[in-house]
């Protein structure tokens, strides 16, 4: 598991390895059932605090992508692939709704979005 810790980004320590493990899961990069370093070995490692690794940890277990059995570890869930499908598509949206925001800041006009859309799609396909 790869993880990397930017000091100048506005986001808390914490938030940047939840979204890391989260993407990592999503994308099959962690599989499921697959053991996440201890709290202690992540923040080691990172060289950061105990408490910072334990909120992320804890934040992942609430949104449902890990579970923490005791005495053996923290393990990726087993996702519901409907759930994982839905879960996949909020982050598109999301990533969607900020670009129409930017576009509509910018002067740009829905026919000009999706042909940029189109475009970039289809580029990513060749």
């Amino acid at each position: 598991m790869k993880i990397i810790i930017s000091n100048a980004s506005p986001d808390p320590i914490y938030e940047q390895i939840s979204r890391q493990i989260k993407a990592q899961i999503l994308s099959g990069a962690l599989s499921e059932g697959e053991m996440l370093p201890s709290i202690r070995r992540l923040a080691q490692d990172l060289q950061i605090s105990v408490i910072t690794t334990k909120r992320s940890y804890d934040e992942l277990e609430r949104e449902g992508f890990i579970n923490t059995v005791g005495g053996k570890g923290t393990f990726v869930a087993i996702q519901n692939q409907e759930l994982l499908r839905e879960k996949k598509m909020k982050i598109v949206e999301d990533k969607l709704a900020e670009a129409v925001f930017e576009a509509r800041l910018l002067g740009i006009d829905l026919d000009q979005i999706q042909n940029m859309l189109l475009l970039l799609y289809q580029e990513e396909n060749l």
